[in-house]
């Protein structure tokens, strides 16, 4: 009996190391280690004003680069400042500086309404490090170039310039995350105009881009004469009537980020209703990692979003902090925790100067599908620090 009882503890404190070394490997001490080998390649990539990293096509390895005049320019640098708050490690700071430096120059170009995605993800983080008065004059400088895009009676910032034979008056919901850009250059100057303008906006766009549902088109397009929307389409949608991810979550952070500043309730209103939509969509993968757009026909079996999933996932951690709702801190946390799998992480092998895995880029244009992008790290960095400061 003696026999057969050691046996038993013999096999059942096997069972139990297996357990316990198999419980070890996911771990989130083994995912730390994995985030900051990950973080390692964003250092030691080298600086180039023409090589801004936007995304990486694993199966050729070859790293999309862009110049500073792309409106993802200033994620690259804004990673860099915010892996160094939550590291702590100064190396990453100077990296962080040299980069955005080389976005300076976007500050007085007035092609584009992405003037918050490059002078605020770069300058904007730099702020938050150090009192840099150079930095302060380049977010007013860069407030002022986006002013010029304000159309007063249209009350809207005009958003691209291109397809001018189809377009008139182009506003996107992408526009909404570009006001922190303006609200900001008033605090820092204290002229009250450019929170004006970004609240005319806000307005205009609550007015015109949401449907019943409480989803929003990703393009409304205002006839210059009338001064009405003419138009309600997508860009980048699986069509005109589809609610594409990565807008719903524009729409989330943009109408949360404006209530930070006005304390307009409405805009609270707005992001509560537009977030329960997303959260409650029969769509919405068990994970929490979106499909593209929640309309494509294609799921399963339609690529992911894992920049849309990062965009709501930071989005939802300030909206938590203005409503308690514990939804929203959940959905938040799940879906840190689920990226931080073999699933969405990157493997350290993989030597491009990215995180994660499987967000998509411009599906209609079959341009970066289901590839490492900038924006859905910056918006993961910013979810951990959100967190990380509750």
């Amino acid at each position: 009996m003696k026999t057969k009882i050691l046996f038993l503890t013999i096999i059942l404190a096997v069972f139990s190391c297996k357990n316990k070394t198999e419980v070890s490997t996911k771990s989130p001490q083994n995912s730390k280690n994995l985030l900051e080998k990950r973080y390692q390649k964003l250092l030691t990539y080298p600086i180039d004003s023409l090589s801004f990293p936007r995304s990486v096509n694993l199966k050729t390895n070859i790293i999309k680069k862009v110049p500073s005049k792309d409106w993802c320019s200033g994620f690259f640098p804004g990673n860099l400042w915010q892996i160094y708050e939550l590291t702590g490690q100064e190396d990453y700071k100077t990296k962080a500086e040299k980069w955005t430096n080389l976005v300076e120059k976007e500050k007085k170009n007035n092609h584009t309404h992405d003037m918050g995605f490059k002078i605020f993800c770069s300058f904007g983080n730099g702020l938050k490090h150090e009192n840099n008065e150079d930095y302060n004059q380049i977010i007013i400088a860069s407030a002022n170039t986006l002013s010029t895009r304000y159309n007063d009676k249209i009350q809207s910032i005009r958003s691209w310039d291109f397809n001018k034979d189809i377009w008139q008056f182009p506003v996107i919901i992408d526009n909404m995350m570009n006001l922190e850009l303006l609200f900001e250059a008033t605090k820092i100057s204290t002229d009250s105009s450019y929170h004006h303008l970004a609240v005319k906006h806000a307005n205009t766009t609550l007015k015109n881009h949401f449907r019943p549902n409480n989803s929003c088109y990703h393009v409304v397009d205002y006839d210059t004469i009338s001064n009405q929307p003419r138009m309600k389409v997508t860009h980048q949608g699986f069509n005109d009537g589809s609610s594409w991810a990565r807008g719903q979550g524009w729409a989330i952070y943009g109408y949360t980020m404006a209530y930070r500043y006005t304390k307009d309730k409405r805009y609270l209103d707005r992001a509560e209703a537009t977030a329960n939509f997303f959260l409650n969509h029969k769509n919405l993968p068990e994970d929490g990692i979106p499909y593209w757009d929640f309309n494509d026909p294609a799921i399963p079996n339609a690529p992911r979003d894992v920049s849309a999933g990062t965009v709501v996932a930071s989005a939802l951690v300030e909206l938590f902090s203005f409503t308690k709702n514990e939804t929203y801190l959940n959905y938040s946390k799940k879906v840190i925790r689920n990226l931080q799998s073999k699933d969405y992480l990157l493997d350290e092998n993989i030597a491009a100067p990215f995180i994660l895995d499987h967000s998509t880029g411009n599906w209609p244009k079959k341009d970066e599908i289901d590839e490492p992008i900038v924006y859905g790290d910056y918006y993961f960095l910013e979810t951990l620090i959100r967190l990380k400061s509750l």
